[in-house]
């Protein structure tokens, strides 16, 4: 479902795949999704001054490179969401330019 109107949530459903809502953007699920967006924003520039932090002092073990790598890409998929989902609704509002 990718009708105008619809809102890729910040979350997937049972099987990965991406859950819409439909409506005007003001409901409960609404605020739901707009605080999970703030969190997972949150989340993920926090996650970038540890990455920074660890990768500058030079003395990490390949098992925390590995962490850091899943952490990443755990938070660059939920931003890759959150940007998805902020650009549609900025192209229906704009009238799709």
């Amino acid at each position: 479902m990718t009708d105008d109107g619809a809102r890729l949530l910040p979350w997937a459903g049972p099987e990965g795949k991406p859950c819409f809502l439909l409506g005007d953007g003001t409901g409960y699920v609404s605020r739901i999704a707009d605080a999970m967006e703030a969190a997972q924003l949150g989340l993920a520039a926090e996650l970038i001054t540890e990455a920074r932090r660890v990768l500058a002092g030079r003395t990490w073990t390949s098992g925390e490179l590995h962490l850091l790598t899943v952490e990443l890409t755990e938070a660059l998929v939920e931003v890759h969401r959150v940007a998805e989902s902020r650009g549609a609704r900025l192209a229906v509002r704009g009238g799709g330019d």
